[in-house]
């Protein structure tokens, strides 16, 4: 990113900044007169009672971190925007994980030829999972988002074998980008709030966790921790997921479902030729680098493989050398 552009892009972040500040602090403020407090409220869904304690009473992550997200082009939504009525996400139930408007309305912009029983096939597929093994639901996941989701259909009084494609590697507005901060998760009686999860076409496909600055003892361990314990107790949240990201107020790594919290590891580079000018946080780099949404499809298509041996499964981002080793070009160019 040469100077110019630079400068262009802080300007447009501090813009944005300011931006959600004014809504975090609408919300701090209006959800009480509402009889909506932040901290104490209940919400009820079917027979479970979801108090906001249960968020681990974990203060609303700062705005810098939602700010890169909105500079690349996504929408952001605030969980209290849309308990507000501000804006709908199709979202029936804190049970649902899948957005099945956005998945429905996506599917049809990206697949305009497939009749309608050939897109409530394919969303069929991708929302009923086969396994009680969470990889082996995320690997199937994974083949449908790459290679599309084979579907049947009956046209001219013949049988069609066709598939419906979950996103448009080719036309980038036919995608939808999504992220909510943060997103309630009930599922039996487990409840957790992940602090972002990050929506393409209506599918939850990163998930971010945000350790407090204010906790000094506080580690990337304790997010890491704090994934394994959605997995274990929301894993339906993760049968679509593609990354993981633990954030420390400006520092940033980015996992995978099987990574161990040694693998998780920060992003050197946003656009693979030129490390950030300096003074770029490792949350910005990271944000711009894995979610710009040109380099995030391909990074979906071609830097995630699954490994198996006999005994488990492997997933793993296949990280190039120069986004991970801060130095390796200038140890290049020096001959080392």
């Amino acid at each position: 990113m040469n100077p110019a552009q630079l400068k262009k892009t802080t300007l447009k972040a501090s813009r944005v900044t300011r931006k959600l500040r004014r809504r975090f602090d609408f919300t701090q403020s209006v959800m009480p007169a509402l009889g909506v407090p932040l901290l104490k409220s209940k919400l009820h869904v079917g027979r479970v009672s979801v108090s906001d304690t249960l968020r681990e009473q974990r203060e609303v992550i700062a705005p810098s971190l939602l700010t890169w997200f909105e500079v690349i082009g996504y929408t952001v939504l605030l969980e209290s925007d849309i308990a507000l009525g501000k804006h709908q996400i199709g979202r029936s139930s804190y049970s649902d994980v899948v957005l099945y408007q956005r998945l429905h309305n996506a599917l049809q912009k990206i697949n305009p030829t497939k009749p309608d029983e050939a897109i409530a096939a394919a969303m069929h597929q991708v929302t009923c999972t086969e396994s009680s093994d969470l990889l082996e639901n995320n690997r199937r996941f994974h083949k449908f988002l790459t290679n599309g989701v084979e579907v049947e259909y009956l046209y001219n009084e013949e049988i069609v074998h066709d598939f419906v494609w979950l996103i448009d590697t080719s036309n980038l507005l036919n995608n939808d980008w999504l992220a909510i901060h943060p997103l309630t998760v009930v599922e039996g009686s487990y409840t957790h709030c992940p602090d972002v999860v990050v929506f393409i076409n209506g599918l939850p496909l990163a998930v971010i966790v945000s350790i407090q600055l204010n906790d000094e003892q506080a580690t990337f361990k304790e997010g890491y921790q704090r994934i394994q314990t959605y997995c274990q107790q929301i894993p339906k949240l993760f049968d679509y997921n593609t990354f993981l990201v633990i954030t420390y107020g400006n520092r940033a790594r980015v996992g995978t479902l099987t990574s161990d919290w040694q693998e998780f590891l920060s992003w050197r580079t946003i656009d693979g030729e030129d490390f950030p000018a300096k003074g770029a946080t490792e949350l910005e780099v990271l944000i711009q680098g894995i979610f710009d949404k040109r380099r995030l499809l391909e990074q979906v298509l071609h830097l995630i493989v699954f490994e198996e041996n006999r005994s488990s499964i492997s997933k793993k981002l296949l990280r190039r050398p120069f986004c991970t080793t801060q130095y390796l070009k200038k140890s290049l160019h020096q001959g080392y």
